[in-house]
C-alpha cells in the first residue's frame, strides 16, 4: 500500500520476511478503500500474537488488548458507537484458544461486526506451540510427538453458534479475499471471515504452496442461505478446502434489539444526566 493511501501507517513492520500477514494488511487496506472509509470511521481491535500487531500498522482507530480479549473492547466500541465500523484482526490461537469463551457468546449476540481471523494453524509470536487449528500429526517443540487433539473447525462452530456470515479466504487469492473483506464488513451482524496464511518460520506443512494446492473456491451456483449444506462445506477438507462465504442469514443484530440502543443517535453522542441515577441511589438510603 503506497503512503498517498488514507490508511498508510508509518510504523515498522515487524513480521518477519514472507509472512502471509503482509498480504493480508495490503488486502485489508485496499478492501478499506474500495468501501470509501475514512481512518475515523473505523476501529480495529485485536488481543495478542503476530496477526494482532495489525492495528498498529493501519491508520485507524486502533485497540491492542489481552490475550483471547479482543471482542470485549470491540463489543463495548459498538454498543458505545452503532455507527462505527469495529474489525478485530487476531490470530487463530488468540480468537479460538484464549478467546473461545468471548467469541461464542458474541456470535449468539449477532453483534453487527467484522472478525477477521489470520489462521496460520500454528502459535507464531510465541514460536511454534500447536494452536486450536493444528492439524493431528503435527510435530513442535512442544508437541514432539505430533499433535493429538483433533482441530477446532472455526467454520462449523460459527455456524451452529449464530453468526450470520461465515466465510473462509486465503490470502494467496487476493481478489476474492478483497470482496470477502468488504462483504464481511457490510455485512449486518456477527461475520466471521477465517483467512488461510502461511507462517514460514515455524509451520512447514501449511505453507503458501500447500494451501495454493488444497482450496478451492465455491462456484457460482453455491447457495449461502442452505444452513444443513453450509454445515457440510465447513467439514470438508481431506477433498479440497472451500473458499468463499459459506453461509450468511438476515437476523435482528444486538444493537436492533435492545430499544434504548435502537432508537436515536449512538450512546456516545447523547448527553450524560447524572441526576436520572438518584431515585436510584435513594433506595439505598
Amino acid at each position: 500500500m503506497n503512503e498517498s493511501s488514507r490508511f498508510y501507517s508509518s510504523d515498522e513492520v515487524a513480521w518477519c520476511p514472507g509472512c502471509g500477514n503482509h498480504a493480508l494488511l495490503a488486502i485489508l487496506k485496499q478492501a478499506l478503500e474500495e468501501l470509501d472509509k475514512n481512518p475515523h470511521e473505523v476501529l480495529i481491535c485485536s488481543g495478542i500474537g503476530q496477526a494482532a500487531k495489525t492495528p498498529h500498522y493501519v491508520n485507524v482507530n486502533g485497540f491492542n488488548g489481552l490475550h483471547g480479549r479482543a471482542i470485549p473492547p470491540a463489543f463495548g466500541a459498538k454498543v458505545a458507537n452503532k455507527d462505527l465500523t469495529v474489525i478485530i484482526n487476531s490470530g487463530d490461537g488468540d480468537s479460538y484458544g484464549e478467546g473461545g469463551n468471548h467469541l461464542i457468546h458474541n456470535m449468539r449476540r449477532n453483534l453487527d461486526i467484522t472478525h477477521f481471523v489470520h489462521d496460520n494453524m500454528i502459535y507464531g509470536l510465541t514460536k511454534g506451540q500447536a494452536s486450536p487449528t493444528t492439524r493431528p500429526g503435527h510435530t513442535t517443540g512442544i508437541q514432539t510427538e505430533g499433535v493429538v487433539l483433533n482441530p477446532l473447525n472455526p467454520l462449523a462452530l460459527a455456524i451452529t453458534m449464530g453468526a450470520t456470515f461465515v466465510a473462509r479466504g486465503f490470502v494467496g487469492e487476493k481478489e476474492q479475499l478483497v470482496e470477502l473483506m468488504k462483504q464481511a464488513i457490510t455485512h449486518k451482524g456477527y461475520a466471521l471471515l477465517d483467512i488461510f496464511q502461511p507462517c514460514v518460520i515455524f509451520n512447514k506443512i501449511n505453507t503458501f504452496q500447500w494451501y495454493k494446492e488444497h482450496t478451492f473456491k465455491l462456484p457460482e451456483s453455491y447457495d449461502p442461505t442452505d444452513r444443513a449444506t453450509a454445515l457440510q462445506m465447513a467439514f470438508e477438507w481431506d477433498d479440497g478446502i472451500p473458499l468463499g462465504v459459506l453461509f450468511k442469514e438476515d437476523r435482528t443484530t444486538y444493537t436492533e434489539s435492545i430499544e434504548v440502543l435502537r432508537e436515536g443517535p449512538p450512546l456516545v453522542d447523547r448527553k450524560l444526566k447524572p441526576d436520572r441515577v438518584i431515585p436510584f441511589l435513594d433506595n439505598f438510603k
